[in-house]
């Protein structure tokens, strides 16, 4: 089956834009799952929302609560909520550029394909691509999709470009306070020639599939012995409850205009500052 697009818009640098498509990079339904069962009964266990004192309460009554002190709650309405989120926009426009490595690690969250939604958009989608490559730039920008707002950077990615969504910095903890009892000593010089030389020995380029989940594999080989297993208990829960648009600027001219533009606003910030 084919993989569904998670968002589909526009790539804009400057007056370049650039039909895309965003596709999760990683797959959720790799993993084994598990649902529960009651035994007994050989029916699935389902979750109902109750209040104490009250019992099961109805979907339409429930509203959300901002603690803003010891069991104290701030009342939202779940339409008040959906007032203010987002539409998704259809623009992804890239508003700066940094080094490869100048974002911590820390700050990535999800990748994603990102890849021209059609032939047409190839050419454009490629000068991106190579240019951030020749550059070693990593472009910023934010995008707009159900209902949130995600910081992201885009970089090349063998022959297409990968979007990661980062955390705000609002979201990541200080290291500070978990670090701050390693006492500041220098190592034994012995010791730390030891641990070079093992790390030396041990490099070697990075390759994802040298390394398995032996967890994983062991669950799936339980599994499936459980299967072929006719003594197996087993149960039945049967009965239980387009693309956007197209690219019609021209490419060389609009990079040039954009150049013109950013050279411009550099001459008009020389002469304020003189």
């Amino acid at each position: 089956m084919a993989p569904r697009a998670t968002w589909k818009g526009q790539l804009r640098l400057s007056l370049v834009s650039i039909p895309v498509e965003l596709y999760s990079a990683t797959r959720s339904g790799a993993k084994v799952s598990f649902r529960q069962i009651h035994a007994p009964s050989g029916k699935r266990v389902r979750y109902e929302k109750t209040v104490p004192g009250i019992g099961p309460v109805d979907r339409d009554e429930i509203v959300k609560g901002y603690e803003v002190g010891d069991d104290d709650y701030i009342l939202l309405d779940p339409d008040e909520v959906d007032e203010i989120k987002l539409e998704s926009k259809k623009t992804l426009e890239i508003v700066q550029f940094v080094g490869n490595c100048e974002i911590p690690p820390l700050y990535f969250d999800k990748p994603y394909y990102l890849v021209p939604a059609d032939e047409l958009a190839q050419d454009a989608y490629r000068v991106v691509r190579d240019a951030l490559r020749a550059a070693e730039k990593v472009g910023l920008g934010q995008l707009t999709m159900r209902g949130k707002e995600y910081l992201v950077a885009i970089r090349p990615c063998g022959d297409g470009l990968l979007l990661e969504t980062l955390h705000y910095a609002e979201d990541i903890r200080e290291a500070e306070p978990m670090f701050s009892q390693i006492e500041d000593e220098t190592p034994d010089d012995d010791l730390l020639d030891v641990a070079t030389s093992l790390i030396d020995r041990k490099t070697a380029p990075f390759d994802a599939s040298a390394f398995s989940d032996s967890y994983e594999a062991a669950l799936r080989d339980l599994i499936e012995a459980k299967r072929k297993d006719k003594k197996t208990k087993r149960v039945s829960t049967a009965g239980d409850s387009g693309k956007e648009g197209e690219n019609v600027v021209d490419l060389m001219a609009a990079l040039k205009e954009s150049l013109k533009k950013a050279e411009g606003g550099k001459k008009k910030t020389k002469k304020k500052a003189s």
